[in-house]
């Protein structure tokens, strides 16, 4: 069953009878007729709710608002509602009102990183950029699932030019990531604009858009649309698929349409319980992806959002399927499996363990069939020790736009530009017992 059977028309008629057929594709049609009450959502899809599980569900909406485009919406295989993939992901269930003692509202700490309006700046060298509150569709499992119950609005004008002043000031950032909300929600002419104001920062190197509409609202990737994104090459985006489900001739139209705009595609997955967490089915949609020129990028581990606890799988999961990744497929077709750290720590990868012991002389490592190998080490390598000093360094590159901030972190314990020899968290009972001596 896709969007574009005659099943999907018949969802449409119930919701829109004079003009749905004809204007099905009319991506502000889907727009203007989300479905955002349980009652439309059991008429359009032809089924009923216990009156006790419609009261709890309704509870749950006035909590953590439903909106699904009827596109989305016709994914769903009514004889099978409460098993399936799309379902879960858009209709609301009563477990999102338990709240466990470690959820976080902002589990990633973006509001705490925002250093301007829209903009959280948490790596060295690049931005989020919220540029819209909108989204096409209320993902039941969205990190920012707090800022779903706000009323829809783009912010103003003055915010966003706020924003681009702060990028334009601050000649580090050369990576800038538009969010929201979604960014092709935003009208054709307000997303051309601030690509173009972007476009003219000469530090800013790549804008990447982050967007969900290939899958929940492929008909809003037009013609005119992906001919704008043309205009601002290098410019990439990344989307949401979580389930080869999800994949239809309208999705695959979508893509292909922004590839075929010279546009690099990559889909950023999280991993959801009941939903996708299945080796194969990992697999089927890391192929799907692409055949569709789109390359898997990461497999998100679900964050600590409230409301999320019952989406949430074990770590070990996450190691397992890319266990049955990694040798198993193309190396382009394997994500990145990462934690995005509570608390704004950002994006931590985890990968199964391949390296098993290791001498002066010899690395043991292990493939995917558990074939146990050795990588002899060279005898006489001289590491380069680098102490900062370019202009005499032996190895050449010889390029002015070279240069970048000082190591942070890890990377500045293992450098020789300063003496820095040990990171310690700031404020911990041990910090403080050496202020009070």
């Amino acid at each position: 069953m896709t969007a574009d059977t005659t099943t999907a028309h018949e969802i449409a008629m119930r919701i829109d009878a004079d003009t749905a057929v004809a204007r099905w594709k009319d991506w502000r049609w889907q727009v203007s007729h989300s479905v955002r009450e349980i009652k439309t959502f059991e008429r359009a899809l032809g089924i009923t709710f216990p009156p006790e599980e419609r009261s709890e569900l309704e509870r749950t909406v006035e909590r953590f608002p439903l909106c699904v485009t009827p596109y989305y919406l016709s994914l769903i295989d009514p004889e099978d509602f409460r098993n399936d993939p799309v379902f879960m992901q858009c209709f609301p269930s009563v477990r999102e009102l338990e709240v466990e003692d470690y959820d976080l509202a902002d589990p990633l700490a973006e509001d705490v990183d925002m250093t301007a309006p829209c903009i959280t700046h948490r790596y060295p060298d690049r931005v989020l950029f919220l540029v819209s509150n909108i989204c096409a569709m209320y993902c039941r499992h969205c990190t920012r699932k707090r800022k779903v119950g706000d009323i829809d609005s783009v912010p103003a004008r003055k915010e966003i030019e706020a924003g681009l002043a702060y990028i334009r000031e601050h000649s580090e950032v050369r990576d800038v990531l538009l969010s929201g909300g979604d960014p092709l929600m935003l009208p054709d002419e307000t997303l051309d604009w601030v690509l173009t104001e972007l476009d003219a920062i000469e530090h800013v190197e790549v804008v990447r858009i982050g967007t969900r509409v290939p899958v929940v609202l492929p008909y809003r990737v037009t013609p005119a649309l992906a001919q704008m994104l043309a205009r601002h090459h290098p410019l990439w985006i990344n989307t949401h698929f979580n389930h080869p489900k999800e994949f239809t001739p309208s999705s695959e139209a979508a893509l292909g349409r922004l590839a075929d705009a010279g546009i690099p595609l990559g889909n950023q997955t999280v991993l959801l319980a009941n939903v996708n967490d299945c080796p194969r089915l990992q697999r089927t949609l890391a192929h799907k992806l692409v055949r569709n020129r789109v390359r898997p990028y990461y497999l998100y581990q679900c964050d600590l959002s409230e409301g999320l606890s019952h989406f949430r799988t074990s770590v070990a999961k996450g190691i397992e399927i890319i266990e049955n990744l990694v040798g198993h497929t193309s190396g382009f077709a394997v994500p990145t499996y990462v934690v995005d750290a509570p608390g704004g720590g950002g994006k931590i990868p985890l990968m199964p363990t391949y390296v098993l012991s290791w001498a002066d002389n010899k690395v043991v490592l292990r493939n995917y069939e558990g074939v146990i190998t050795t990588y002899q080490e060279p005898k006489d390598y001289r590491p380069v020790y680098c102490d900062g000093n370019c202009v005499e360094c032996t190895l050449q590159l010889k390029e002015e736009s070279a240069e970048e901030p000082g190591p942070v972190g890890i990377a500045k314990i293992l450098s020789d530009l300063d003496e820095t020899s040990t990171l310690v968290p700031e404020h911990t009972e041990r910090m403080e017992r050496r202020i009070d001596a």
